[in-house]
């Protein structure tokens, strides 16, 4: 198992956010506001997904890495922090799945 975690990806995205454009894939990502890394997140979403269906496991754990990397990039694109969507997972998984997503409706 990787010592590597999302909170060192979610730095790893603030410092090579504030690179120059033409140095980092990130910064470049970031530079057109939220379009660019939530269009991105999708297409990675759906190589998973189809990784996933055609049993290609390799290609699910290449594709799942890329969604991560997409989301995170995207998130700081929205200002939201890592901890928030954390705090929020933690709240959920509090009660039970089905309970937890009935109550969402209701809201």
């Amino acid at each position: 198992m990787s010592d590597f975690t999302l909170d060192d990806l979610a730095a790893l995205v603030a410092d090579r956010a504030e690179a120059p454009v033409d140095q980092s894939y990130t910064a470049k990502l970031l530079s057109g506001g939220p379009a660019k890394p939530a269009k991105k997140l999708g297409e990675e979403a759906v190589e998973a997904a189809i990784a996933a269906v055609q049993g290609d496991r390799a290609g699910l754990v290449s594709e799942a890495a890329d969604v991560l990397y997409h989301l995170v990039v995207l998130l700081r694109a929205g200002g939201v922090e890592l901890d928030e969507v954390m705090a929020e997972l933690a709240r959920r998984t509090a009660q039970g799945g089905l309970a937890e997503k009935a109550a969402r409706r209701h809201t």
